[in-house]
């Protein structure tokens, strides 16, 4: 079995342009409602011979969410759910990594929203390295996390006739990430 390639030691900036944070959530318990942020920045150092010593800083402009319906994104930068008034940042910062194999590791750290700081494990692979048109060099990363929203204050929600709720309480985040080494 051939080894999968790790990212070269050194650090790392997220570049907005060609990454994604996107996110999923139930909706009238049938379907899923997709999102994203379109601002947000981030930055990395990889340790190679150690990953235990890498470290990932994620924030996020919260004012920035998009669902593509623009009544629902003002909802959603209401006091219903993040309060983005007073509340403007997402923010992760990691607290450890693991190497899981096969290009895989588990970045735990702490994911602030609304004013509420809770652990949170991502799972990213690393999907590559490339030299661009314009002489940087690019790691990509790819991963996902599955978060209750109820445990940061994001409670808004209305019973349906039906039975059942308008809205999940599990949130996926799905992130794609293109960093420059610096």
């Amino acid at each position: 079995m051939q080894d999968v390639v790790k990212p070269a030691t050194g650090r790392y900036k997220i570049d907005p342009v060609h990454s994604s944070i996107n996110f999923g959530i139930r909706h009238v318990m049938v379907a899923k409602v997709r999102g994203g942020f379109k601002e947000f920045s981030g930055s990395g150092f990889f340790n190679a011979e150690d990953v235990s010593k890498s470290e990932l800083t994620v924030v996020i402009d919260a004012a920035s969410i998009e669902t593509g319906n623009p009544d629902r994104d003002k909802h959603l930068r209401s006091n219903d759910f993040f309060a983005m008034e007073q509340f403007p940042e997402i923010r992760f910062g990691s607290t450890s990594f693991k190497e899981l194999g096969e290009g895989r590791y588990a970045v735990s750290g702490e994911l602030t929203m609304k004013g509420v700081t809770k652990p949170v494990t991502l799972e990213l692979s690393y999907t590559g390295e490339a030299t661009d048109p314009y002489g940087n060099r690019r790691i990509g990363l790819e991963g996902s996390a599955v978060i209750d929203r109820t445990e940061w204050g994001v409670n808004y929600n209305a019973a349906l006739e039906s039975g059942g709720v308008l809205l999940g309480e599990k949130v996926s985040l799905e992130f794609d990430i293109s960093a420059t080494a610096e």
